[in-house]
């Protein structure tokens, strides 16, 4: 079976054909700039160049249109007919209370997305298009909604409810539902492949560190409580997101800089995190150059995500007793050797030892440490789109 595994922006959407029978990428691409001015698709077919298609594409349909006849094009396609799609899996980011795992997309499942477009303003209505966009281009072709929010389903209410008036959990499902959900998922199975060991008896921590980053503590292949909360905003420091703060500031800096709220918001998601702090970048490859010049905001912003990661990472380990596994993963997490270092630094008392020379790794797995008795520290890339695949051929 081939599945188009596809995960759309609002202005963006990726894509890849994946062959499940051997879970090799046929093709992958990114469409860019959709509705705007300068639209393009990088579309890479395995074993050929990559060709960029430029374009008007005045929506998510257009783009699809073009995808799906670039994956039959006779020069720089990979298959010979749309039918040889089985399937297609979209990521969709959240799911609420009501998806605590992948589903087969129907008239209900759609509008049980659409009632969560409150808790996810910004991410939920782009999916939405690129179900309604395929629906319409392959209406006879299966399809599944793979939540970014359906692993976190597994937390205890001690580890998801918020200390407010229990009358807006009921009311709003205000609530932790964390988010890369599945990126923690398909990592930590992955470690337990590369363990050799089922993953029912493991206790493994996974730092999602990127632009967006998140910790997950996994107690039998189960999310136990995750950083990210309500929204994406929760947790560590994150390139532009300030993540954990005295929610008192908010109105602090209201009065004192005559702010409305829909400005903190944006200054909370967009200006924030190690941004705000370095007054450089959000690009952590940036500022480690920034902090090798002797820039002390720079090294500042990096020692404050690095201590936000180690807290989480201590306090996971505590709740669960045991770690038997550390995974980094996302770009920061499987490129930066620095981040990984000091984020280990330190956590010595817990058996996490890093031995610098296997540290210095980008990009692949590899085992960081070298003391069988320490805990086993892993990088594994992500992939996300594998994962997506894997619940769509199980769905379908």
């Amino acid at each position: 079976m081939k599945i188009l595994v596809i995960n759309c922006g609002s202005s963006s959407l990726k894509y890849q054909l994946i062959d499940m029978t051997n879970e090799n990428v046929l093709a992958k691409g990114l469409a860019e700039r959709i509705g705007i001015e300068g639209s393009r698709i990088k579309h890479k077919p395995t074993g050929k160049e990559e060709v960029v298609i430029e374009k008007p594409m005045d929506n998510h349909k257009v783009v699809l249109e073009i995808v799906l006849n670039a994956l039959v094009d006779s020069n720089y396609g990979i298959i010979k007919s749309m039918d040889e799609i089985g399937a297609v899996g979209h990521r969709v980011v959240h799911g609420g209370e009501k998806f605590s795992e992948s589903v087969i997309i129907d008239d209900n499942v759609m509008q049980a997305i659409k009632d969560c477009i409150d808790l996810a303003p910004l991410h939920n209505p782009p999916n939405i298009v690129g179900i309604e966009a395929c629906k319409e281009l392959m209406p006879n072709t299966p399809m599944v909604a793979v939540f970014d929010t359906a692993f976190h389903q597994t937390m205890e209410a001690d580890n998801y409810i918020y200390p407010i008036p229990y009358e807006f959990y009921e009311k709003y499902k205000i609530r932790r539902y964390g988010f890369h959900g599945t990126s923690h998922k398909y990592v930590s199975l992955r470690a337990a492949e590369i363990l050799g060991k089922d993953i029912k008896d493991l206790n493994i921590v996974t730092c999602h560190l990127g632009n967006g980053s998140s910790v997950c503590a996994v107690q039998g292949g189960k999310s136990m409580d995750t950083s990210m909360g309500f929204t994406p905003l929760e947790g560590l420091a994150m390139g532009t997101r300030s993540g954990d703060i005295d929610p008192a500031i908010i109105p602090f800096i209201m009065d004192k800089e005559g702010m409305t709220f829909d400005e903190v918001n944006d200054m909370l998601n967009k200006k924030s995190g190690v941004l705000g702090i370095s007054g450089i970048s959000s690009d952590f490859r940036d500022l480690e150059i920034a902090m090798e010049e002797g820039n002390e905001r720079a090294k500042l912003a990096l020692d404050v995500f690095v201590n936000r990661v180690k807290k989480y990472v201590g306090a996971y380990v505590a709740t669960m007793c045991r770690i038997d596994a550390l995974v980094f993963t996302a770009g920061i997490g499987e490129n930066s050797s620095y981040i990984r270092e000091k984020v280990c630094e330190g956590l010595e008392c817990l058996g996490i030892k890093i031995e610098p020379e296997l540290n210095n790794i980008r990009g692949k797995e590899a085992f960081l440490n070298k003391d069988l008795t320490a805990v086993n520290i892993l990088v594994i890339p992500t992939n996300e789109e594998l994962m997506i695949a894997r619940d769509t051929k199980a769905l379908i």
